[in-house]
């Protein structure tokens, strides 16, 4: 007898729809599995088998062959043991086929018939909406991470035997709702942080403010204690809160890696991930036997900072650079390619020397080929990627002493907003959001010169000796500043502060 329920594999952060197949046949009672399995997938075959047993299933000693299609695609993880079981169970008479459909399965069976949670169900059950599916049957652990998908009924199931209580209509369950309304997607920050904390550093704060409106790339350089991680920790108080949709995008992510928990369904703040610096290019990245989202991609749509930048392995932060420019990582291994979205804002702190205190002679003792030995950790290629380049100097003791409480993440964040709104109803009739984004035919359409702007550029693009990606990021910061003004057109001024944002790195990295 033949019987066909449905499940779904996970390749990136997109589900694909399995078939998972089972044929009953008279001959040699042996259990097949086939269909292009990983080993994950293939000891299915003892763990259903045993908890159909200790669940109170007795099957007749026959042959059963389970094929889970499409063949081409490689299917890992121990999320299939439940469909398997539904569709062996279906072959065998306990459960009519008609009830299957339109119904997904996804869940990992313990020995004594248990349902575990999975790592994915938010895109499985995502893509199950999507094909048109009209519900998909979970383990409970996993109930509120599915039901974020409106749309589609979700079921948490406990056990085997519920299951098939529930698909015989014998027991009924209540599909479990929440209403994305009630989803607060509100600033709670337990740490209480906020810019007006930061002694000084305006020059700092302003430069930050900038590539928080435009989604720009910003380094920071300074001495020990300057306030830069103070500074980049602070950053997501003015940045705009998620919407709905980039809270799906984002805890989708998160579902892959595990990251997601029965109390925590959906991912409500911009990330912000700050790996150390001992992190290897793999867990930067992403990858693993089995593919698996990197920091780069868990930062998706918020802050990715790395605080002393140099310390970090220079071939592990050597692969940002496609990541910088395609928004997304991509990932190929024996069995597939994987890809991960990766549109993060990358903020960098660094000193200027291995003390910290260049060029300050009076406390380093640095040489300058130790300077340069230092700051050459960070190669040219990578450093054009950065968008702005700001000095955090070291505060002196009567700001310290006299210190007032300066302008708050709220005032900066409603500026910040300004600045998006113009750019949202800007490139409304494209495929990108911010100035950051803008690429070098775009550019031409949105950042228009003056003449006198013209010659400005062209003076700092010889005397600076600048790069061709440099001077595109420069007329992409300008356009930025302008926003922040309220101006259409890009001035002198507008231009004058970005080309400023490119000259600390000519004063620590020049020839």
């Amino acid at each position: 007898m033949f019987s066909k329920a449905f499940s779904a594999a996970v390749n990136g952060i997109d589900g694909i729809i399995v078939s998972v197949e089972a044929d009953v046949s008279d001959g040699l009672p042996i259990f097949d599995l086939v269909g292009y399995l990983g080993s994950e997938v293939r000891e299915a075959r003892e763990r259903v088998r045993i908890s159909l047993k200790n669940s109170g299933f007795q099957l007749p000693a026959k042959r059963i062959t389970i094929n889970l299609s499409p063949a081409d695609l490689r299917k890992e993880g121990t999320a299939f043991d439940l469909p398997i079981a539904i569709a062996i169970l279906t072959a065998f008479g306990y459960i009519p086929q008609e009830n299957l459909d339109k119904t997904l399965f996804v869940g990992e069976m313990s020995l004594n018939g248990e349902i575990n949670k999975v790592n994915g169900v938010l895109p499985i059950v995502y893509t199950a909406y999507k094909l048109g599916f009209e519900r998909c049957v979970v383990p409970v652990g996993n109930i509120k991470e599915g039901a974020v998908v409106q749309g589609i009924d979700v079921y948490g199931i406990k056990n085997l035997q519920e299951a098939v209580r529930f698909l015989n209509n014998e027991t009924i369950l209540e599909p479990y709702f929440i209403h994305t309304e009630d989803l607060s997607f509100t600033r709670e920050d337990a740490d209480n942080l906020d810019f007006s904390d930061v002694t000084g550093q305006e020059l700092a704060k302003r430069a930050i403010e900038i590539a928080v409106s435009g989604m720009h790339n910003i380094l920071m350089v300074g001495p020990p204690g300057a306030g830069k991680t103070m500074l980049a920790k602070r950053i997501p108080t003015i940045m705009p809160e998620l919407t709905f949709e980039e809270s799906l995008e984002i805890s989708k992510i998160y579902s892959v890696s595990g990251l997601l928990n029965n109390n925590c369904s959906l991912i409500q703040k911009r990330p912000f991930r700050s790996p150390h610096h001992t992190i290897t290019a793999a867990a930067l990245a992403g990858g693993g036997r089995t593919p698996m989202p990197g920091e780069i991609s868990l930062a998706h749509l918020g802050v990715l900072f790395l605080d002393e930048f140099p310390e970090f392995n220079r071939n592990t932060i050597e692969i940002l650079r496609q990541p910088l420019e395609e928004s997304e990582v991509t990932i190929a291994r024996l069995y597939g390619t994987y890809k991960y979205p990766a549109d993060f804002m990358l903020v960098t702190a660094m000193n200027p020397c291995s003390c910290g205190y260049y060029p300050d002679r009076n406390k380093c003792n640095c040489s300058i080929n130790q300077v340069k030995r230092y700051i050459g950790k960070i190669s040219r290629p990578l450093l054009d990627r950065i968008d702005i380049c700001i000095e955090a100097l070291q505060v002196n003791y009567k700001d310290l002493e006299n210190h007032k409480l300066s302008e708050t993440s709220e005032s900066i964040r409603k500026r910040v907003m300004s600045a998006r709104e113009i750019q949202l109803e800007r490139y409304r009739d494209e495929i990108f959001y911010f100035n950051s984004q803008l690429t070098p035919k775009t550019i031409n359409q949105y950042c228009k010169l003056g003449k006198k702007e013209k010659g400005l550029l062209e003076k700092a693009f010889t005397r600076m000796n600048l790069s061709a990606r440099a001077y595109h990021r420069i007329l992409k910061v300008s356009r930025t500043i302008a926003d922040l003004d309220g101006s259409e057109d890009i001035k002198e001024k507008h231009l004058s502060e970005a080309i400023c944002y490119r000259s600390l790195d000519k004063k620590y990295w020049e020839d």
